[in-house]
C-alpha cells in the first residue's frame, strides 16, 4: 500500500522485482479508495475505513489471510490499524518511512521546508506535470528521473481529485496509533535523508514499539523507488528470520 494520493502503479517495477524475490507467494498491490483504479470512489475520512476497503479488495481477489503487509507513509498507518483490528489477518508488517501520532509532532511528520512548495502547488492548481515534478523532487533523491513520464501518465489516466487528497490528509491527521508494542511482528525501514518526513519519526516508533529498524544512508522518502533492491533484501531477510523462529 502506497501513501497520500499515490496509486499501486507508483510502485513501478518494484512489484515485479518483489514477486521474483518471493516465488510461490501471491503479491498484490492495493489501491486506497480514491487513488489509482479506485479514483472514482470517495476517500474515507478515517484510516480504519480504509482498512475495511483493503480487506474487501483481497476478498474479491480470493486472497485469504494471513497476510504480510508492506506499506509506506499513509499506507503504513493502514497496515498498523489493520493488524490492530484484525490480528489474525496480519502475520507481519514492513513499514516504510511512515509517521504517526502520538509519537511524532506535526513538524516532523511533514518537514516545514515542504510547506510552501505543497501550498503553492495546491492553491495555484498546479498542472499535472508541475504537481508530479514537485512530488518527485520531495520524495526522491535520484534527481531528474525517467519515472516522471510514468507518473504523469498515471496522473492523467486516474487523477486523484483535490477533495479526495484533502480527505486523505484529514484521515492521516486524525489517525492515532496504539502506544503499546504491536503484537504483530513489525519491521521499520526509513531513509536518513528523507526530505519529506523526518527520519526521527521511524526512530520514535522503533523506540516505543521495540521493533527492528533499518536506516538507508542516502535514499529519499520513496525508498522503493530510490533503492528497491535494498528494500526487498531487508524485507526478505527479516521474513526469513520470522520463519526460522516459527
Amino acid at each position: 500500500m502506497r501513501g497520500l494520493t499515490r496509486a499501486s502503479g507508483h510502485w513501478g517495477h518494484f512489484v515485479d522485482e518483489f514477486r521474483e524475490a518471493v516465488p510461490g507467494s501471491t503479491v498484490k498491490a492495493l489501491d486506497l479508495p480514491g487513488n489509482g483504479l479506485l479514483n472514482h470512489q470517495r476517500s474515507p475520512l478515517s484510516v480504519h475505513s480504509m482498512v475495511a476497503h483493503c480487506r474487501a479488495q483481497l476478498v474479491a481477489c480470493d486472497i485469504t489471510p494471513p497476510f504480510h503487509l508492506l506499506a509506506m507513509s499513509l499506507g503504513g498507518m493502514v497496515a498498523v490499524a489493520w493488524a490492530q483490528e484484525h490480528p489474525n489477518d496480519v502475520a507481519g508488517n514492513v513499514l516504510i518511512n511512515t509517521s504517526m501520532r502520538p509519537f511524532s509532532p506535526f513538524y516532523q511528520r511533514l518537514l516545514p521546508a515542504n510547506y510552501l512548495s505543497l501550498l503553492r502547488a495546491i492553491l495555484l492548481n498546479a498542472s499535472p506535470e508541475a504537481w508530479e515534478r514537485t512530488v518527485l523532487r520531495l520524495t526522491s533523491n535520484l534527481g531528474e528521473s525517467d519515472v516522471l513520464a510514468d507518473w504523469l501518465a498515471l496522473h492523467e489516466k486516474n487523477p486523484v481529485s483535490r477533495a479526495n487528497a484533502v480527505r486523505q490528509l484529514i484521515a492521516a491527521a486524525r489517525y492515532r496509533a496504539p502506544t503499546a508494542k504491536p503484537a504483530t511482528p513489525t519491521l521499520l525501514l526509513t531513509s536518513e535523508h528523507d526530505h519529506l518526513v523526518s527520519v526521527a519519526c521511524s526512530r520514535a516508533l522503533a523506540r516505543h514499539w521495540q521493533c527492528t529498524l533499518h536506516v538507508h544512508p542516502n535514499a529519499g522518502h520513496d525508498l522503493p523507488l530510490d533503492d528497491p533492491i535494498w528494500v526487498i533484501q531487508q524485507a526478505e531477510r527479516w521474513a526469513t528470520g520470522l520463519n526460522t523462529v516459527d
